[in-house]
């Protein structure tokens, strides 16, 4: 099919089609240097994080193993927007990512919003990950004495540095740390669950109580508090796999991306299943819903009931690692979309400054100058400071995915008027599945505005 051209009026009336300068002006400068195995891990890590390690110990507690539901259903449709974006990078890979694409198929003015929001997400989930890796060095107070001294506004400060300081230096040096980070959370995700499976098959008691589907007879059900508290939670739920959108972002740093992005997508479904949904199920089997807690990781409750001396602690630097590549990624990300507003005029020009090694510090100084005000939440209400950020970033998730279903529905569109070609790789059963899943994303914001204690 020969495509048509796009109508003047979409181009120049502002409210749709960016210029072609607009678009590429925003990708000059970065260094195409991510490898594929650090893209399949991006993926992975943006898959894995501080949401399930920290915050499914909460949430156990308050909707017990119906908790289950909640995580399947937000990674079906965490799937259905990760495919939107797929179908958007394979159409134009850039480190802007949905924020260039509301430009060229919204305008200026839907770039400005989806950009802020989006950045608002991420500077609220920094604060969340500094407060969660601050959380992590307390438990170590058990252990060594001193640790526990130390207060926790300054671990969060610490996190906060090391891991900025890493961020400037390039792309390959955040590729890499992203690479090992992923690979650690894997690897202690694969062990939980062999472990988790073994105790579970073998009937092997954990903290003298039997393991298994009993469990759950004995302890309420599958919906020990009722319905309600699974579908107040699915906010909190979302904000776990908030971070796969990161692999668009990615795609502008890394050669063919044609090649790589849809075998990197594409497995996120089978990591959704094993990892969170896997995960929750094995958590619910083998403790009571009752013994897992805010502010302390299920995973590292349950290898502290097993009476192996030392696996809580190894277990405790795993999920510290996955608060630190959560940082990781948040810094890059921003800085790379804060440079992509800036270029266009919508976000100060300070953020559009870059290093000789590609890095956009600009971006990223503004980014972790709005974390530091993690510091003083966790000195000031070092218990709720977790919580407390928790719903402001699923706002901001709730838009940025939005934004990436009306591009792509949008795209579908110009491309059924012969406007553009869209690329092979395709949202699936498009614009009806958009539709659906901006119908859940609509819901979820409404639970995070009538959101209770129940978090």
């Amino acid at each position: 099919m020969t495509n048509s051209p796009i109508p003047d009026h979409l181009i120049d009336g502002g409210h749709a089609h960016a210029s072609e300068s607009a678009l590429h002006a925003e990708d000059k400068g970065y260094h195409k240097n991510l490898k594929p195995r650090q893209i399949q891990m991006i993926a992975i890590g943006g898959a894995i994080g501080t949401g399930l390690f920290l915050g499914a110990g909460g949430r156990l507690n308050a909707a017990g193993p119906s908790l289950v539901i909640a995580y399947a259903v937000c990674g079906f449709f965490a799937f259905l927007i990760l495919r939107a974006l797929g179908e958007l990078v394979l159409h134009r890979p850039s480190s802007g990512s949905f924020v260039s694409y509301a430009r060229e198929f919204f305008g200026e003015k839907a770039a400005f919003v989806s950009g802020w929001f989006y950045w608002i997400n991420w500077a609220t989930t920094t604060i969340v990950d500094i407060t969660a890796a601050a959380l992590y060095m307390n438990f170590f107070g058990h252990y060594i004495p001193w640790m526990a001294a130390v207060p926790q506004w300054a671990w969060a400060l610490i996190a906060l540095l090391v891991v900025l300081a890493l961020n400037l230096v390039s792309v390959k040096v955040f590729g890499e740390m992203e690479f090992w980070f992923a690979l650690i959370k894997v690897a202690a995700l694969v062990i939980f669950l062999v472990v988790g499976t073994y105790f579970v098959i073998f009937g092997t008691p954990v903290d003298g109580q039997q393991v298994g589907l009993s469990l759950l007879s004995d302890n309420g059900g599958i919906f020990p508090n009722g319905l309600l508290p699974m579908i107040i939670l699915m906010q909190g739920v979302l904000f776990a796999y908030a971070s796969i959108e990161l692999v668009g972002t990615a795609a502008g740093e890394t050669e063919n991306p044609e090649k790589i992005m849809p075998k990197a997508i594409n497995s996120v479904v089978f990591r959704i299943a094993v990892f969170y949904v896997g995960s929750v199920i094995l958590l619910a089997l083998l403790l009571p819903y009752t013994s897992y807690e805010k502010g302390v990781s299920p995973f590292v409750t349950f290898f502290g009931s097993i009476g192996i001396q030392g696996v809580d602690v190894i277990m405790n630097l795993v999920v510290l690692t996955a608060a630190l590549s959560s940082l990781n990624a948040g810094l890059y990300s921003t800085g790379r979309i804060l440079r992509s507003m800036s270029v266009n005029g919508s976000a100060p020009k300070f953020a559009s400054r870059m290093n000789k090694a590609g890095v956009p510090y600009g971006g990223i100084a503004i980014t972790a100058g709005v974390s530091l005000l993690g510091v003083p939440l966790n000195y000031l209400v070092p218990a709720q400071a977790f919580e407390i950020v928790l719903n402001v970033a699923s706002v901001g998730i709730v838009m940025t995915w939005a934004t990436i279903v009306l591009c792509q529905i949008q795209l579908k569109r110009w491309a059924d008027k012969g406007w553009l070609e869209r690329p092979s790789f395709r949202m699936f059963g498009a614009p009806y599945t958009g539709y659906l899943s901006l119908l859940f994303l609509a819901s979820v914001l409404v639970m995070v505005f009538i959101d209770s204690p129940l978090t």
